[in-house]
């Protein structure tokens, strides 16, 4: 990834949308995760989507569609304790390895989301 790069140029629609789908794939078979959301995932899919090219430097559907993130306060609902950010970044972390990239694309993932899941525990 050339310094001056988005993870979205470096990525693009088609891997970033691949990282959900399997994030997404992990998730239904963690029931402590698959429990906090409704039985179709897919609009759920769809928002990480949108969210996920927004942040990483790709179109800003997500805002227009749903408005600022406001990650922690849209998931304080649940209480997300360390074992579930754990399980949430083992869900990522597979959904990372799925999907081919340079190093430093993958490294600049991992931090993101680290630093994302650890933001989010609440409890």
């Amino acid at each position: 990834m050339q310094e001056e790069s988005s993870i979205y140029e470096s990525l693009g629609d088609e891997k970033i949308k691949s990282i959900v789908t399997h994030f997404y794939k992990r998730v239904a078979q963690v029931p402590e995760l698959r429990k906090l959301y409704p039985k179709d995932l897919a609009p759920a899919e769809e928002r990480l989507y949108w969210f996920l090219l927004h942040v990483f430097g790709g179109p800003s559907t997500y805002l227009e569609k749903r408005g600022h993130p406001m990650l922690r306060r849209r998931h304080f609902q649940w209480q997300i304790d360390g074992t579930l950010r754990d399980k949430w970044l083992d869900c990522m972390n597979h959904a990372i390895d799925q999907v081919a990239m340079e190093s430093k694309v993958r490294d600049s993932l991992s931090a993101y989301f680290l630093n994302a899941a650890n933001h989010m525990v609440n409890r």
